[in-house]
């Protein structure tokens, strides 16, 4: 018995193929592998998503690089294969990651970053002890100086903090001995969070529960004022304060000392309620910020609040001023409602068009759309847009099909410098169908882009080729997911949708 044992067992583990390091998951083996391996990070993939493709070579260099642990496994699973599997996980974008530790089958969320070393960082944190051991005081200082922000115990009951520490990794958790705690001057049974900014330091006074740490930390471990760029992005992002007041500023400027003193002071009044974020305009890379709230970089200094969210509203002050007081009346201005959702809009003079194309923009968006003598098809692009670059030609034919049609509108708008109420465009293009009559029904187009299926859905009243393009497709799929926001991808991701 035990010999037929041991060659199912080989047999089984024959049938988990490997590619460069990583295992293939399946619905077959995927519960075999999880019981199998300590800790398992897998990656839900389709195979023309760009973003997957990007990932791809750092998931297996990762691999490779954590060979020598034999605790740890890299799976990857091809969600269009294996769709009940990934279904099972909710997987709604690709990549989706899930971690799995000690044959737990629930997973959790993957947290880190996508380059081999941030994957391989993050797995050594959750692999290995939630938190470090600190002792003497050499080491202590060096972790202080080493670290922007170190979350720090000393004590002999450490559960409820290594509770905390396992489940938070945007920060450093670490538990010193009696010689460390006096170098940083921590008291037994306390837990102070040390940072290189701000104050420099505050002393924990919660609940003592690990979900109260891990909220304390994730409060105080970001300064007044976060600046935007690729290391801060996935706190901003991450973070539980979905209202950001961004200033848009130039460091190089004369007055950036006075304008940054006034944001700071605002800050102070609004710790954990609203997020104040400074965005460099001398970064070239933060042009894409820029535009996406419809500035240009002779306008910095300004300043506009967004609120996260499906909608992303966004709001623009009633005045230039540039001064604690104007940073505050700002947001409480918004939270009491007296200042409204600022929609940005092109000047373009009514009945514009490009050939057949009627153009349209936040200013004359209601008139046309809903219209309710006419159905309108409106393309929603982005000028750097490839997918809209390569849709195009089909949709100038489209509105010289129906040029000689009083009753069709074939339409569109540049999505990046036009914002509409109650209409919410995520990537591009965004193609949405507003159809004649008075109930204001918006039918979002997710049917082929090709000239045929646009023209049968337009005579059928967008009753009939509205079916998805389906997994075969190239040209129209599931978005990839993306964890930036206001942050736009420049990537063209082959499944014919630009994220926004």
């Amino acid at each position: 018995m035990k010999l037929i044992a041991l060659i199912a067992a080989l047999v089984s583990a024959a049938e988990i193929a490997v590619e460069e390091g990583v295992l293939v998951g399946t619905v077959d083996n995927f519960d075999e592998i999880i019981a199998d391996n300590k800790f398992v990070l897998v990656e839900f993939y389709a195979p023309w998503c760009g973003h997957c493709k990007s990932l791809a070579p750092e998931y297996a260099a990762a691999a490779t690089a954590l060979a020598s642990n034999s605790d740890v496994k890299l799976v990857k699973v091809d969600a269009t294969v294996e769709a009940t599997l990934a279904q099972s996980f909710e997987v709604g974008g690709y990549p989706t990651l899930k971690f799995f530790k000690n044959g737990d089958k629930t997973g959790m969320e993957y947290g880190g970053g996508r380059t081999e070393d941030e994957i391989v960082a993050w797995i050594t944190k959750k692999s290995g002890p939630p938190a470090l051991s600190v002792s003497g005081a050499d080491a202590a200082n060096a972790l202080k100086e080493e670290n922007d922000v170190v979350f720090v115990t000393f004590g002999e009951d450490t559960t409820v903090f290594l509770a905390a520490a396992d489940s938070y990794d945007a920060a450093v958790f670490a538990v010193l001995d009696a010689e460390a705690a006096a170098a940083l001057d921590v008291q037994s049974g306390s837990a102070v969070l040390l940072k290189n900014f701000d104050n420099g330091r505050i002393e924990y006074d919660g609940d003592n529960t690990a979900e109260d740490m891990v909220k304390f930390v994730k409060l105080e471990g970001i300064p007044l004022v976060s600046e935007f760029n690729e290391e801060t992005a996935p706190k901003i992002f991450g973070g539980d304060i979905t209202q950001h007041l961004l200033m848009f500023a130039a460091k190089s400027d004369e007055s950036f000392a006075t304008e940054m003193a006034a944001f700071s002071a605002a800050a102070a009044q609004f710790k954990g309620e609203t997020l104040f974020v400074l965005v460099d305009c001398d970064v070239e890379d933060n042009g894409r910020v820029l535009e996406f709230f419809g500035l240009k970089q002779e306008e910095c200094t300004a300043v506009r609040l967004i609120q996260m969210g499906e909608s992303m509203a966004k709001f623009k002050p009633p005045t230039d001023d540039l001064t604690t007081e104007s940073f505050v009346a700002l947001v409480k201005g918004v939270n009491d409602g007296s200042i409204t959702k600022h929609l940005m809009s092109e000047d373009v003079e009514e009945g514009h068009s490009e050939g057949n194309i009627l153009i349209i923009t936040g200013k004359n968006f209601e008139g046309i759309a809903y219209n309710e003598d006419t159905h309108v098809l409106v393309e929603f692009y982005a000028p750097w847009c490839g997918h809209c670059k390569a849709l195009e030609p089909t949709w100038a034919k489209l509105a010289d099909h129906f040029a000689d049609r009083d009753d069709i509108v074939i339409a569109k708008s540049d999505a990046t410098t036009n914002e509409f109420d109650g209409v919410d465009v995520q990537g591009f293009p965004t193609l949405k169908f507003f159809p004649k009559g008075g109930d204001r029904e918006v039918i979002d187009y997710e049917g082929g882009r090709d000239l045929e299926s646009l023209i049968k859905f337009i005579e059928s009243d967008g009753l009939e080729g509205n079916e998805s393009a389906g997994e075969d497709d190239e040209d129209y799929d599931e978005e990839d997911y993306d964890d930036e926001d206001y942050e736009d991808d420049e990537e063209d991701d082959e499944d014919g949708h630009d994220e926004l």
